[in-house]
């Protein structure tokens, strides 16, 4: 629910929060199957869990496939309610972790565990297994796969303290990475992508898992009954003697340069990211596949420089994600932000500079119409709606420059 006082403090985002909400009930209608109480439980609570943006995003596809994205999703987030929950003793975690992809051809099978809607997931999983078992015999084999991979690899970690950015790396490659590949596994099956390697498959991954842990760090580190840190000790340790003492008043500034350090380091796989998105040919994968990493990007934007992280946490302000949805981008400067007495900021700087010139020189808007309209405060470039991946460039420069706010308009 998007809270009053958001609205009333960005009033010129009701209208967009609005539109956002009429079409994500629109697409409600036309995907979940009411007569089965298997496929209503699964879309129901991939609503919840995604605030309805997944299921916009799959209206588009024909229902076989809308159908293994949405199972996808959910197997793997009970896998990830099993790993986040910290009150399960490591002895019964592990094999859970282990054999999981196993477990999702019982359908007898559930394990009580995690919090609110989580809960409900792993409570009543027969739904979602019931679910499964109707899908295809190659999607089924695809998912049972990844699940296999992550759930190693999770159990690994359980064990093992995230002490160098090797470690960092390894545990974002090998736990998220996967998610990337059976994406693209499954659109390769469904006839809408052509083959990818597995390496740059699991790279917007590896960049969207980063951003998650820079986002969580108050979340994590307030865990109970423990808390749980992903932060490499190679990095934190430069600035405090424990992880969560970069809460503290006395250490701001030097949590603040913590913070910058862990950003600066996921810039590095947006590049590989912008590279890896030329690649997609259909407009609906495109789309679905795209706005997750200008989420990030736009969540890195807010975390840079920013001590909040450690004080009240930061998340993107529901216009603003209404906004990507929907057709527009106004973000918070990044590179404005870049302080050059801190750490790092130089290769902060060069990041940026490497993201903005694979956009400026990818050559996509060459071959289309556009507008810069210029104002004294900004200037607007206006793009032709359907051109997804001409907008994503522009919107990723946008989020890191903050010199353009990127409108779309319906082309005849």
């Amino acid at each position: 629910m998007v809270r009053l006082r958001e609205v009333l403090k960005h009033p010129d985002e009701f209208h967009i929060l609005l539109k956002l909400k009429l079409a994500v009930r629109h697409a409600e209608k036309q995907i979940i199957p009411l007569d089965h109480p298997h496929w209503s439980f699964c879309y129901t609570l991939l609503n919840k869990f995604t605030n309805g943006g997944t299921t916009l995003l799959l209206q588009p596809f024909e229902p076989q496939l809308r159908n293994v994205v949405c199972i996808f999703y959910l197997i793997l987030r009970a896998l990830d309610t099993v790993e986040d929950d910290t009150s399960i003793p490591t002895e019964v975690k592990l094999p859970i972790l282990i054999d999981f992809h196993r477990h999702v051809y019982d359908r007898a099978w559930h394990f009580s565990c995690g919090t609110e809607d989580c809960k409900i997931l792993m409570d009543q999983f027969h739904h979602v297994l019931t679910a499964f078992a109707e899908i295809g015999k190659g999607y089924r084999e695809i998912i049972e796969d990844i699940t296999k991979r992550m759930g190693a690899w999770m159990a690994k970690f359980i064990c093992k303290e995230v002490e160098t950015m090797d470690d960092y790396d390894e545990y974002c490659h090998y736990v998220t990475g996967p998610i990337g590949i059976g994406m693209f596994k499954i659109f390769e099956s469904s006839g809408k992508q052509d083959f990818a390697p597995e390496n740059q498959s699991s790279l917007m991954g590896v960049f969207l898992q980063k951003t998650n842990i820079i986002r969580d760090y108050l979340e994590d580190i307030s865990e109970i009954p423990k808390p749980r840190m992903f932060w490499p000790r190679e990095v934190w340790s430069k600035y405090v003697n424990k992880p969560e003492d970069l809460q503290y008043d006395e250490n701001s500034v030097k949590a603040v340069q913590c913070l910058n350090e862990m950003i600066t380091d996921a810039l590095k796989h947006v590049e590989d990211c912008l590279k890896h998105m030329s690649a997609l040919k259909d407009n609906e994968v495109f789309r679905f596949c795209a706005i997750r990493p200008v989420l990030a990007i736009g969540t890195l934007a807010f975390c840079y420089n920013n001590i909040d992280v450690f004080k009240t946490g930061v998340k993107l302000r529901p216009g603003l994600v209404a906004k990507i949805y929907d057709r527009t981008i106004t973000m918070t400067v990044m590179k404005s932000k870049v302080e050059m007495h801190y750490p790092h900021s130089m290769e902060t700087l060069s990041r940026i500079n490497n993201i903005q010139d694979i956009c400026r020189e990818s050559g996509l808007l060459n071959n289309i119409k556009f507008y810069i309209i210029r104002s004294e405060q900004r200037d607007y470039i206006i793009l032709p709606r359907n051109y997804l991946a001409e907008t994503f460039c522009y919107k990723a420069c946008a989020l890191l420059h903050g010199s353009y706010e990127c409108y779309t308009y319906a082309r005849n």
